[in-house]
C-alpha cells in the first residue's frame, strides 16, 4: 500500500508530506483546490511524462518521493529480473531538472523511466473519469479478464514464443525478399561469372603481357641492334674480341718480366670474357627475335579481353578482377544456400505455431472458465447500484492470427433495460452506467487481489442520493481487501472513508500554495457539512453530517 508520499516544487506546491493509511482513504476539497494536482504528482511519480512546465520555482528541481509496502504481493521477481535489492518498503522517486531531464530511482538505485512505470503498474491502479471510456476497449476487456482468471504464468511464456514468433516472421519474409531479388539477378551473376571464369585470368599477367605486346611491336628493331652488336665483338670485318685477344697475347709474354702486366692482363681478360658472353647473348637474342604475327595478335587479343574486362567492371586491376570473380562466385553460392535457410525457417515457424496454438487453447479455457463468474459479479454490483435489469456478458471471439494476448477478442456486453439483449458496452452505456460498469469491474480487480492500491478519481461522477451511498458501501467494501483512495464531491461516499483528507489553497506573500491535510473527527463533520450546503452550513447540516458519519 502507499504510505506517504513527498512532493515538492511542483505546480502549486512548494513542498507536502502526507501518510495516508490502510483500509478507505477519502479526498475531498473545492473545485479548483488542487486534488489533480496531488493526482498528477503522483503519475509522474508512476512514470508518466514530464516536463519543465511543472516546475513551481524554476531555478530548482521538483522532487516526487512515495512509500510503499510490498509485503506479500511478490515483488521479489520484478525486483530481481532488474537487478535491484528487495525490501519490503519500496521507495520511488521521481525528479525533474531546471534542464528538463528527469531522473527515477527505487530505493536510492538510478533506474530508467520505463523500470519506474512498469513496478508502478504493479503498486497502484489510478481510475479517472477518462478510464472510463478505456471499458470499451476490447484489448482493456482482456486485460481485465485475464486478470481474473490470474493469467499472468500464462501470458508470459506465450509472449516470450510470440516475440520468437514475429522475430521468425520478419526474417523469413527478408530472406525471401532477398531470395526473389537474387534469383533476379543470379542469371546477370553467372553471366558474369562466367565470363571471368572463362578469362582464367592471372595475378601478374597484364604487366608481363604489356611488357611482351612492347617487345613484339618492336621486334626488327630489336633483332636489328642486337645483331649489330654481335657483329661488332665478333664480326669479320671488326672484330673487337679477336683484337682484345691479340691484346692478351702481347701482355702474357711480358708479364714473367714485368710484375705490373699481371693485374692488366687479369683486368682485360675479365672485359674479353664479359664481352664474349655479351656477344653471345646478342646473338641468341637476334636469332629469336624477329616478326611473329602470331604471337602479337594473341597477345593484343589477351589484353584487349582484361581491358574490356576491366572497363566493364570500372576497375584497373586483374587482381581487382579476380576479386570481383570470387565475390560473384559467392553471391551465386549464397542463392543456392536460401532455399535451405528458408526451409529452416520455416520449420521453426511451423513449431512455434503448433506450440502457441497449444497455449491460446489454455488461455481461452482459462479465460472460459472465469467469464460466468465476472457475469455475475459485475451483475450483483450493478443492481446494488440500482441497475436493476442489469444483463452483463462476455463474448469471446477466436481471431485469425496470433495478437501479443492470443488468438482472442473479448467484448463486453451490456444491457440495463429488460427484454433488451446485451450489446457492446461503447454502445449502449451512458455516462451513469459507465461509471457503474467500472466500479463493477474494480470489484474484480480487487477481488484478484493483484494490486496493493487503488485510487479512484470521482468514479461517483454521473451519480448521486441512494445510488450515491451504495456507491460508498461497495468501495468500503473494496477497501477491506485492498487499499483505497478515493477523491469525490459526494458527501454520501467521503462520510465512508475510515481517513479523511482535505486538500486545500491558501495565500502566502504573493503566491497561492495547494496542500493537503488529515481531518479529525470534528473536521470530517464541518466538510461534510460544507458539501452538503456549502460554505454557510447550518445546524441542520451539520446533524445530517453527524448522521452520515454514523
Amino acid at each position: 500500500m502507499l504510505q506517504s508520499i513527498s512532493i515538492s516544487n511542483y505546480a502549486l506546491i512548494d513542498s507536502l508530506h502526507i501518510q495516508f493509511e490502510s483500509g478507505f482513504n477519502i479526498i475531498t476539497g473545492e473545485t479548483g483546490a488542487g486534488k489533480s494536482i496531488i493526482l498528477g504528482a503522483l503519475g509522474l511519480m508512476l512514470g508518466q511524462r514530464a516536463d519543465t512546465t511543472v516546475l513551481r520555482d524554476k531555478t530548482r528541481k521538483c522532487v516526487v518521493e512515495g512509500t510503499f509496502a510490498v509485503q506479500g504481493y511478490g515483488f521479489e521477481s520484478f525486483f530481481e529480473t532488474e537487478e535491484l535489492d528487495f525490501d519490503d518498503t519500496v521507495i520511488m522517486r521521481r525528479e525533474i531538472t531546471v534542464s528538463g531531464t528527469t531522473r527515477a530511482f527505487i530505493n536510492d538505485t538510478p533506474v530508467n523511466v520505463k523500470v519506474l512505470r512498469d513496478l508502478g503498474l504493479q503498486l497502484v491502479d489510478i481510475h479517472s473519469q477518462h478510464q472510463n471510456l478505456e471499458l470499451g476497449n476490447n484489448h482493456f476487456q482482456l486485460k481485465l479478464v485475464d486478470l481474473v482468471a490470474a493469467n499472468a504464468g500464462l501470458l508470459n511464456e506465450y509472449t516470450e514464443n510470440y516475440s520468437r514468433y514475429r522475430k521468425i516472421q520478419t526474417e523469413l519474409k527478408e530472406l525471401e525478399e532477398l531470395a526473389a531479388k537474387s534469383r533476379t539477378d543470379l542469371d546477370y551473376y553467372e553471366f558474369q561469372f562466367k565470363q571471368l571464369d572463362e578469362a582464367r585470368l592471372k595475378e601478374n599477367e597484364q604487366s608481363e603481357l604489356e611488357e611482351e605486346l612492347e617487345m613484339l611491336n618492336h621486334a626488327e628493331e630489336i633483332q636489328v641492334s642486337f645483331g649489330k652488336i654481335a657483329h661488332e665483338l665478333e664480326g669479320e670485318e671488326l672484330n673487337i674480341l679477336s683484337k682484345i685477344k691479340e691484346m692478351l697475347n702481347q701482355i702474357n709474354h711480358i708479364k714473367d718480366y714485368f710484375g705490373e702486366a699481371n693485374e692488366l692482363y687479369n683486368r682485360l681478360n675479365s672485359c674479353y670474357l664479359e664481352l664474349k658472353d655479351i656477344a653471345s647473348e646478342a646473338v641468341s637474342i637476334s636469332e629469336k627475335t624477329g616478326n611473329n604475327p602470331e604471337k602479337l595478335e594473341l597477345v593484343s587479343q589477351r589484353l584487349d579481353l582484361i581491358y574490356s574486362l576491366q572497363q566493364k567492371h570500372r576497375v584497373t586491376s586483374v587482381a581487382e578482377l579476380i576479386e570481383i570473380y570470387r565475390e560473384l562466385d559467392q553471391k551465386i553460392q549464397q542463392v543456392s544456400s536460401y532455399d535451405g535457410q528458408i526451409e529452416t525457417l520455416k520449420a521453426s515457424l511451423q513449431q512455434l505455431q503448433n506450440e502457441l496454438d497449444g497455449q491460446c487453447a489454455r488461455l481461452r479455457d482459462a479465460r472460459k472458465a472465469v467469464a460466468g463468474t465476472i457475469a455475475e459479479k459485475v451483475v450483483s454490483v450493478l443492481r446494488e447500484l440500482g441497475i436493476i435489469n442489469a444483463n452483463f456478458s462476455v463474448r469471446f471471439t477466436e481471431l485469425d492470427d496470433f495478437t501479443g494476448s492470443g488468438k482472442d477478442q473479448v467484448n463486453f456486453l451490456f444491457s440495463a433495460n429488460k427484454n433488451s439483449p446485451p450489446e457492446d458496452i461503447s454502445k449502449v452505456a451512458s455516462g451513469g452506467e459507465m461509471s457503474r460498469l467500472m466500479l463493477a469491474i474494480k470489484t474484480l480487480v480487487t477481488d484478484a487481489k493483484a494490486l496493493p492500491t487503488i485510487i479512484f478519481d470521482e468514479i461517483d461522477a454521473g451519480i448521486s442520493g441512494e445510488i450515491a451511498i451504495k456507491t460508498g458501501q461497495i468501495i468500503s467494501r473494496l477497501s477491506e481487501t485492498i487499499q483505497v483512495i478515493n477523491i469525490t464531491h459526494l458527501p454520501q461516499i467521503a462520510a465512508r472513508g475510515t481517513h479523511h483528507y482535505l486538500v486545500y489553497k491558501y495565500d502566502e506573500d504573493d503566491r497561492t500554495n495547494t496542500s493537503i491535510r488529515k481531518l479529525d473527527q470534528q473536521e470530517r463533520v464541518v466538510e461534510l457539512a460544507k458539501m452538503l450546503s456549502g460554505e454557510n452550513y447550518s445546524e441542520t447540516a451539520l446533524e445530517a453530517a453527524r448522521e452520515l458519519l454514523n
